[in-house]
């Protein structure tokens, strides 16, 4: 029984980092419409940023992670005023051509600057720590300050959303953009600002990926497809939906693994097809 407990407790503390990957994910497509196939890519390209911080500079990881966050915020910006604002229309296939293009730029500057090996960014051993819970379960000191850092950012998202201007100008573009510009709403600002937040994001959920696991240039399509699917299940454009999914999606790959090691994943999937099915706006739905 114990075995279970703790499959699950896993579950939901991997989950909270794909919650991280697919925060982002959930903000543009919920404010622009918007799937942009490089946010995987985006993410290893912080992990590596986080990288270059903690060996070429002397940075500990929560150090490095002050600095590529403001460096995220802005190349999400201009790449959105750049770039991605250009593809902003009612047929998807522009954005996702685009976005398609991008992703292979990065994988292949990532492979030019920084080869094709795996790397790790180094924690000063707390992800070897953990925290002894009732009977034999224990909790890593790591993930749980990954789950929680996605707690407290989906509250915040929540807030900004909900209780600022900038909040209001996000929703009324992604009800109306053209009424909102008739209000003196600058869409194109809104629209980077938003991608800003979302890459933003990334600058966090890039080093805890690095600090959790091994990483290399070409994984990006990988943490695409997690990002996706916590999405898919908790709901499009819902951030308490979004955790929901990215919880659920981790507790499924880590029953999965106990049953067997190579249908963690497999269930992942197989749980992501199943609401696709069934549920097609996601299990919790973004509500107006």
């Amino acid at each position: 029984m114990m075995i279970w407990v703790d499959a699950v407790m896993q579950g939901v503390l991997i989950g909270g980092l794909y919650a991280l990957f697919a925060m982002g994910l959930s903000l543009m497509f919920g404010i622009m419409r918007m799937v942009n196939v490089a946010h995987g890519d985006m993410v290893i390209l912080m992990a590596f940023l986080g990288l270059l911080m903690t060996e070429a500079f002397g940075l500990g990881p929560f150090a490095a992670m002050a600095v590529v966050v403001p460096i995220a915020f802005g190349i999400g910006y201009v790449l959105q005023r750049g770039v991605l604002n250009h593809t902003i229309s009612k047929d998807p296939l522009r954005s996702l051509v685009v976005t398609f293009g991008i992703s292979i730029v990065v994988q292949n500057l990532l492979l030019e600057f920084f080869s094709a090996d795996t790397r790790a960014i180094a924690s000063g051993g707390l992800e070897s720590q953990s925290v002894a819970l009732a009977g034999n379960l224990a909790a890593g000191v790591l993930p749980l300050i990954i789950f929680g850092s996605a707690v407290l950012l989906t509250i915040a998202l929540q807030q900004l959303f909900g209780n600022t201007t900038i909040g209001r100008a996000f929703r009324a573009t992604s009800d109306d953009p053209g009424a909102a510009a008739l209000m003196g709403v600058n869409n194109a600002h809104v629209y980077a600002f938003a991608t800003a937040i979302a890459i933003g994001i990334l600058g966090i959920a890039g080093i805890f990926h690095g600090m959790r696991t091994i990483f290399s240039p070409t994984d990006g399509p990988a943490q695409l497809i997690y990002a996706f699917e916590a999405v898919i299940i908790g709901g499009m454009g819902s951030f308490w939906g979004t955790l929901a999914g990215g919880v659920i999606l981790g507790i499924t790959q880590a029953i999965g693994a106990r049953i067997d090691p190579g249908w963690g994943v497999l269930l992942g999937h197989v749980t992501f097809v199943l609401v696709l099915l069934f549920k097609p706006n996601g299990l919790f739905p973004k509500t107006r």
